[in-house]
């Protein structure tokens, strides 16, 4: 393992993935902030990551990692006491920091858009689909209202919503909550944007309803170019739908790369706890009947009270005393890295409970 920065408070830039081209999205040194009575907390901190036209990536971690927190503060949505404290976001080579609420307004649902988990945070329960979908349309584009109508409806029948015509007709509590989930997508998809930032926007639907969605997205996404940001805590939704993951730990990422090399040669324990935690890995050990699921001793966490050096440290098998001091960010492979003292080589496994107990620093 290659280190390519020296322990220090602030981590170098993300790998270049675009082959020296301008990405679409270049996020550098990303911090957001909360001030508490207790001192100010770093929701998320020192992040940088890149995204190609076109590209999906996956933005893993467990509740309360930041990665929500993160995509709020792409679009510039932190409400104190939170505030973005430093770094740089960049869209098709423009800067993002410090734009002017009115430009923000303009941006939002146009170049960039985001699908929440709960599909009423997008839409209004008193106006019917057509009145919301249009109004979004003519908000951003000078067009007639019949034209707007028109690119609705071709948006939700693109979205796989059938008898699109009556559903522009309805109301949001006269659809299912699938169907919910696929209008606040196509409102999303609407004026074309650059970025979508979708946060965990299919963790309530059942699983049918979920590979349908996930499958949509991405096929209109690599139609239309667009950049997709998916936002989850589930591994086996990214699986098969992101181009790259970021992986996070409370506040961090902890290890960033291509889908393939991230869950078939995670580099940090942590990757590697989530991935034996999986129902999958069970079963490839020989998972009996009955038997738990293994699982990543401890907990995350707080924010406001991280241990000091890496903050996986008190969970980590393979900590040490270097573990006490700020981890480097090192390269385990071209165009993977990870935030480790002690990155696994490919295939490893971790040690069991047993000597997890025993290596406490």
């Amino acid at each position: 393992m290659k280190p390519i920065a020296p322990p220090a408070p602030t981590s170098p830039a993300a790998p270049t993935t675009t082959g020296g081209a301008e990405p679409l999205l270049r996020v550098e040194h990303l911090s957001t902030r909360f001030r508490t009575r207790g001192g100010e907390v770093a929701a998320v901190d020192d992040l940088s990551f890149e995204l190609a036209t076109g590209e999906v990536l996956g933005l893993v971690g467990e509740s309360g990692c930041g990665k929500s927190m993160t995509g709020y503060s792409l679009i510039d949505l932190v409400d104190p006491p939170g505030y973005i404290a430093a770094g740089s976001v960049r869209l098709r080579g423009h800067e993002l920091r410090g734009l002017p609420a009115k430009d923000w307004q303009a941006l939002r649902g146009d170049r960039i858009a985001m699908i929440f988990q709960d599909p009423m945070l997008t839409l209004n329960p008193v106006l019917r689909i057509d009145t919301q979908m249009v109004e979004t349309v003519l908000a951003h584009r000078r067009v007639g209202r019949a034209e707007a109508l028109a690119r609705a409806l071709d948006t939700l029948e693109r979205v796989g919503i059938p008898a699109a015509a009556e559903r522009l007709r309805s109301y949001p509590h006269q659809l299912s909550g699938g169907m919910r989930q696929r209008v606040a997508i196509a409102i999303a998809l609407l004026n074309q944007p650059d970025l979508i930032i979708a946060d965990e926007p299919t963790t309530a639907l059942d699983v049918t309803i979920q590979a349908q969605i996930l499958y949509e997205m991405q096929t209109l996404c690599r139609e239309a170019g667009t950049g997709l940001i998916w936002i989850t805590h589930d591994l086996s939704v990214v699986a098969g739908l992101a181009d790259r993951l970021c992986v996070m730990y409370a506040g961090r990422i902890v290890e960033q790369g291509s889908t393939a090399q991230v869950l078939e040669r995670p580099a940090h324990p942590y990757t590697r706890g989530l991935l034996d935690a999986t129902p999958a890995a069970a079963l490839a050990r020989g998972h009996r009947r009955g038997e738990a699921l293994r699982q990543i001793p401890g907990s995350a966490p707080p924010l406001a009270a991280l241990p000091a050096g890496c903050a996986f440290r008190p969970r980590c098998a393979r900590a040490d005393e270097h573990c006490m001091q700020t981890p480097p960010r090192v390269e385990a492979a071209p165009g993977q890295t990870v935030l480790c003292w002690h990155p696994l080589p490919p295939g490893a496994a971790l040690p069991g409970p047993a000597a997890h107990a025993e290596a406490r620093p």
